[in-house]
């Protein structure tokens, strides 16, 4: 048995506080990690305050996860003790389904199994999450995080980073392509620097002009302000691809105004009902809006190794676990630049 302290909300009303947990003892193929910071989404709000009504209780938050290895399996060869490793939204999945054998384990057919509140088949009951001292992760699971990068500043890759880097190569982002980017957040700002470093004439799309310096400094090289009608009206029709990271139900058709025929946008910030669209903005340019959902365990690697190379992490405000009611409040007010990260050695004050 091992016991890990972490910091847990025992209702959709609470505040996180500290709470001890078990982790399973390491079988032959798992891996066991250290945790050294764990990045902040608003998944996890979500989930700590059942906004989409399936949270259990208690809810330990927490899926973008960066650690060094403490311990490894007698199956396990492509990892040691001491490598610098993360753990993303997903720690298992049946690994049988067609989804599963084209390495889009995000989709299983038969439930991916999340970092935290899915289930665990290993000491029953649910899942928890990396606001917590240590955990244990199925090798298939476990990514390789390159030692060039800063580490604090690496775990928001394992979600915001995947959620914007799959869909831009999905959708074949390249060179000389002009990509929108909808929303300036901690989704946006990945988008813009992944598409940027794709070599894509980048245009930020917000609501907010004072948000313009901030989208130039990140590699943006236009900003669209989707308030001014002018403005929207001298874009239309001119983008191959648009990401839309608004993270709550909006308007889409001025948006789906700026496609050229036959382009895409697609959603990965709003889990909720969206307002109509008018089939007529889709019809008349064979346009398409569809949707992403992070990326496999394959293409997370991948995008882990891309950062290195472009040597990309997200932009990060550093806290304490013990300031995390604090944080969520300000997030939830948009208040970070871009995502918080907690230091998850400040777990040993408790």
């Amino acid at each position: 048995m091992n016991i890990v302290k972490a910091y847990a909300a025992h209702n959709s009303g609470a505040n996180l506080e500290p709470l001890e947990l078990e982790r399973r003892v390491p079988t032959a193929e798992d891996v066991k990690i250290k945790i050294l910071y764990c990045g902040v989404c608003h998944s996890d709000i979500h989930q700590v305050r059942n906004d989409w009504k399936n949270s259990k209780y208690p809810v330990v938050p927490g899926h973008e996860i960066i650690g060094r290895v403490t311990e490894i399996g007698k199956e396990v060869s492509n990892l040691k003790e001491g490598d610098l490793v993360g753990v993303g939204c997903m720690v298992d999945s049946c690994q049988h389904c067609e989804s599963c054998e084209e390495g889009l384990e995000q989709y299983c057919e038969n439930g991916m199994i999340a970092t935290y509140n899915g289930k665990d088949k290993h000491l029953g009951g649910h899942t928890f999450g990396g606001y917590s001292e240590k955990i244990v992760v199925d090798k298939k699971f476990v990514l390789k995080v390159p030692e060039n990068i800063d580490a604090k500043a690496a775990a928001p890759l394992l979600c915001a980073g995947i959620t914007t880097y799959s869909p831009l190569k999905k959708w074949n982002v390249k060179k000389g392509d002009k990509v929108g980017v909808i929303g300036l957040g901690g989704l946006g700002h990945m988008a813009v620097k992944f598409a940027h470093a794709m070599g894509a004439h980048v245009v930020m799309i917000t609501t907010s002009p004072e948000k313009r310096k901030d989208a130039t400094e990140l590699g943006a090289d236009e900003v669209l302000i989707s308030k001014d009608q002018d403005d929207m009206k001298k874009q239309k029709g001119s983008f191959d691809f648009l990401l839309n990271t608004i993270p709550v139900g909006h308007n889409m058709n001025p948006y789906i105004a700026l496609l050229k025929r036959d382009a895409t946008m697609v959603l990965v910030g709003a889990i909720e009902p969206l307002d109509p669209i008018h089939g007529g903005g889709l019809i008349a340019g064979r346009k398409r809006i569809a949707g992403s959902n992070i990326g496999g365990i394959e293409e997370t690697q991948e995008m882990l190794g891309f950062c290195g190379e472009h040597n990309i992490v997200s932009d990060i405000e550093m806290i304490d676990i013990q300031n995390i009611n604090e944080a969520y409040d300000r997030v939830v007010k948009s208040d970070v630049k871009y995502r918080f990260v907690i230091d998850i050695n400040s777990l040993s004050e408790n």
